[in-house]
Parts: structure tokens; sequence; C-alpha cells
């Protein structure tokens, strides 16, 4: 081969090359981008959960209908990992496309969002003690009696209008598994929930009843932002070839949910027939805001949702207010008693008060509270305020601790010296010289620590606490914003904080004027 020959192959092998790279490239940019579908995976089979044999993947009924729903737009399904309370919001935001969870139809979403059409057609039922089965079969029964059920739900809504009809006791929980095992251990007496998830605990928990009569009706929905109205369109003609061939069908039977109440809603879905999001069984269908309770908060004005929801979030603040105080004098007796026993105690008394700061401070609050108040069940059934109050007090003593030691630690050996010189005793040059000195210096660091547990009490809704932040996310939900929301429990919080920020600064430039 000739000199000419190897330059004009090599030269042909570039062309080849670049001509290759530039079809991929545009093969890569003709391609759809994936699905991205929201879920939270912490919500369990059926409908989104980890694959047991390989977590890194989910499974369920919700994930199979977004590879349906990828298939038919001809893009891969992408999951993005999203707490249930957040999907709303994260949709729109344009985190992901599509919101797929178990979520429900409501009032609120078809005002703000751009649900699909049903694919799941659910009962809400109401589920009691074996033995209490024969006097509690509705919800007028339980006058007087806690209800259970889940935050930012259709059955919560239902129970604070049976709240204000029939004197029931509304708590709100953060999750499915709980409220059925406070049923049985006696913490409730009964749960509202969708037939799906009572069904599905029923299999794992034992000791209650599922109560035949339905007290409404909802459906299951995919929630995509407003300005989706296309997609949405798109999916909605993907769901309605699937309930033509079986394909929702198939899916619901490998998961063990299919029921009668489907292909009812399907042959009304394909006739073309509007759907209501919630039919309530004692009024009938929800859908034009006839009702106080069922009607769509997004569709009150800003003035009107403040008025309606600003004294609950009063009372929220109150019950947060309350257990800060309780839960912060405690923690103050008790990191008192600790630093004095590390400071004084004999080394053995030192370890063990060592051990304990470090297992308050090494581990997370929340861990603590779930242990507290269900971890503990068996063997002490604390109320759930009592278990919020000591899990706070429990945590923070720690911390409080290491604050009164390192003030008691401060003061100067000579003054220490010179009060023993004078006949003091150890218990009098504590409470006369040492712990008033170290108070001043503790009081700067004890209000931070108290402004942090006031925020920190958030946590306790878990315990179904119903404190103030707990009630803003259900306000947030409930008209599909967090601005006003968000807004008045800043304002609550400031409300709350500011004056104790004051009250500090104050003594402590008294104090200073004082030691001049």
């Amino acid at each position: 081969m000739n000199a000419f020959s190897g330059h004009y192959l090599r030269g042909f092998s570039a062309g080849v090359a670049v001509a290759l790279s530039l079809m991929a490239g545009a093969a890569r940019a003709q391609s759809p981008p994936p699905l991205r579908w929201a879920g939270d995976s912490e919500g369990g089979a059926p409908f989104v959960e980890a694959d047991p044999s390989h977590p890194d993947t989910q499974v369920g009924f919700d994930v199979e209908i977004a590879s349906l729903l990828a298939r038919g737009l001809r893009r891969a399904p992408q999951f993005i990992l999203i707490r249930f309370a957040s999907i709303d919001q994260s949709i729109q935001r344009g985190d992901a496309e599509i919101g797929l969870s178990g979520i429900e139809d409501t009032l609120a979403r078809r005002a703000t969002l751009s649900p699909t059409i049903p694919y799941y057609e659910f009962r809400e039922v109401l589920a009691v003690r074996a033995a209490d089965a024969g006097r509690f079969r509705t919800l007028a029964d339980l006058r007087g009696h806690k209800v259970a059920t889940l935050g930012d739900t259709i059955a919560y809504d239902i129970l604070l209008r049976a709240q204000r009809d029939h004197g029931i006791e509304a708590v709100s929980y953060e999750d499915d598994l709980h409220p059925y095992s406070d049923l049985v251990l006696g913490r409730v007496d009964g749960v509202l929930l969708d037939n799906v998830l009572a069904e599905r605990r029923r299999r794992f928990v034992s000791g209650f009843v599922i109560q035949p009569d339905t007290v409404a009706v909802g459906h299951y929905v995919g929630v995509l932002a407003s300005t989706q109205a296309a997609l949405r369109d798109a999916c909605n003609e993907i769901l309605r070839g699937a309930m033509r061939d079986g394909s929702l069908e198939r899916i619901f039977r490998k998961w063990g949910v299919w029921n009668d109440d489907q292909p009812k809603l399907y042959a009304r879905l394909l006739a073309g027939e509007a759907v209501a999001p919630v039919i309530d069984i004692d009024g009938g269908a929800r859908a034009n805001g006839d009702d106080e309770v069922m009607r769509s908060p997004a569709a009150l004005s800003s003035w009107e949702a403040t008025r309606r929801y600003l004294p609950s979030l009063l009372r929220a603040s109150t019950i947060t207010i309350v257990l800060s105080c309780l839960s912060m004098a405690l923690a103050v007796a008790l990191g008192v008693l600790i630093a004095t026993g590390r400071v004084y105690g004999g080394r053995l008394v030192r370890v063990g008060l060592l051990a304990y700061v470090e297992l308050m401070r090494g581990t997370p609050i929340l861990l603590q509270l779930f242990v507290l108040y269900y971890g503990l069940a068996a063997a002490i059934r604390l109320p759930a305020f009592v278990a919020a109050l000591l899990g706070l007090a429990l945590n923070y003593a720690a911390y409080e601790s290491e604050i009164y030691r390192g003030a008691l630690e401060a003061i100067p050996t000579g003054q220490l010296e010179a009060a023993r010189t004078l006949g003091l005793s150890e218990r009098q040059v504590l409470t006369l010289i040492r712990g008033p000195q170290a108070f001043r210096l503790a009081l700067p660091p004890m209000t931070n620590d108290f402004i942090a547990l006031l925020k920190d009490s958030s946590l306790v809704s878990v315990l179904t606490v119903m404190e103030l932040t707990k009630q803003t996310q259900i306000f947030a939900t409930n008209i599909g914003s967090w601005v006003i929301p968000g807004t008045l429990c800043a304002a609550l919080y400031l409300a709350m904080s500011l004056p104790l920020a004051a009250l500090a600064r104050r003594l402590e430039r008294r104090w200073k004027a004082a030691t001049l």
C-alpha cells in the first residue's frame, strides 16, 4: 500500500467515525425523556414499596401503572422518591411529571392540579376491636371515643365532620400501621381508612374487625401539574385503553385488590360519565361544594380560608407552647441533676450519667419518641401527650446537662477555695457561690435550646399530637398551597419565640448591671 492509499484510508475511517458519532448524538437527541413519576415507597404494598429482593427497585400496583403509562407514551419510567405529604407540591414545582402512590381524588386536587381519571374505586370502612363489633357499628356509635385515620385524607375530613356532628374525637396518624396497632392496644376505639389499607393491615394485625357498612366511596388518581393538561389527557387515553383490554384488571388481580366495584367504575368512565371525587354514603356525591367539611378549600378566597383554619392553628399553637414549656422545665431540672452528678458524683455515677448523655445525644430524637410511645406499649401505654413530653424532656436534658456542667466548671477555682476556707460546706458552695454564677453563664444557651425545642416539638406529630406544624401541613394540603399556611405558621412561631428571647436579653442586662 502506497502513502497516498494509507492517507486516504485513514481519512475515510475518520469520516465514518465522525458520521457515526453524529448519528448517535442525533438518536440520543430524538429519544424521549423518561417519564418521571413520584411515589413514596414508605407507604408499602400494594401501592409502592421497595422490592425485598432488590431494595433499589420498587414494586406495587402503582409502579405497574406508571410503567403502563410510560409504555403508552413511548417513554421509560423513572421513579422519584418523594414523601407522600409533599407529592402535590413537588408535582407543581416540576420535581416529577405525575404522582402515583394511592393518591385520592379530591376537590382540592381538581382545583389546583390536573388529576387523571380514576383508575381504582375504594370504600372508606370503619374498623373496631373484635370485642366492640356489636356496639360500634357506625361513627355515630363512637360518640365520645377516639377514632384514628391518616392525616390529609378524605377519611380525616369525614372524621372532622363526625367530630362536629357526632361528638367523636378525631386522631391523625402519619402512617397506616400504628392506627390499627393502637386500636388493638386500646389507645383508640375505631379506625377509618380505605378498604385497601384496612385489608392489608388485617393480614398482619389481629384483634380487629372491619364493619360491613361503607362510610364513603373515593378513587385513586394520578396527579399532574395544572399546566400539564395535554399530558394528563394522554394518560387518560392510556388508562381508558387499559380498562378496555383488561390490563388494569390484570394488575389489580396480581396485587389482590380487584373487586366488583372496578368494572362498574370502568363502565361509567368508558361511557363518558362524570365521576364525583367522593361519594358520601350519608349525603350523596360531594362534587359541588355543598358541605362545610367536604367542599374544596382551594375554592375559598384567601381571607375565607384563613378565617376557617385560624382557630385550628391557634389551638395547635397552644398545644405547642404548653408542650414546649413543660418539656423544657423538666429538661432543665433533669439537666441540673445530671450536671451536678457529673461534677460531684463518684466514678460510677459519672460513668452512668455520661453514658446517658451520649445515648440521648447520639440517637435521633424521632427514634426516642417511637420507642417511648410504640416500643414500650406492651409494658406501659403512655398517653401521646405524656410520651411527647417525656421524649423531648429526656432528650434535651442531655444537652442542658452539658451546658450546666460547662458553666459549673467555668467558675474560678479561687472563688471555690475561698468559700471553703470561710467554712462553707460543699452544698453551700454550690447553692450560694457556684450555682448562681453558673446559671448566669448558662442562660443564653438555655434560651437558644428552648427555641430549638419549640421547633423540634413539630416531631411529636408522629405520636398523634396535633401540634402547629402538623395542623399547618393539613391546612396547606387542603388548599393546595403553602403560601398562606406557611406565613401564618411562621408568624405564630415568632409570636411564641420572640417574647422569650426578649425576656432572656432583659435578664442578661439586669444581671450584668448588678455585677458592675
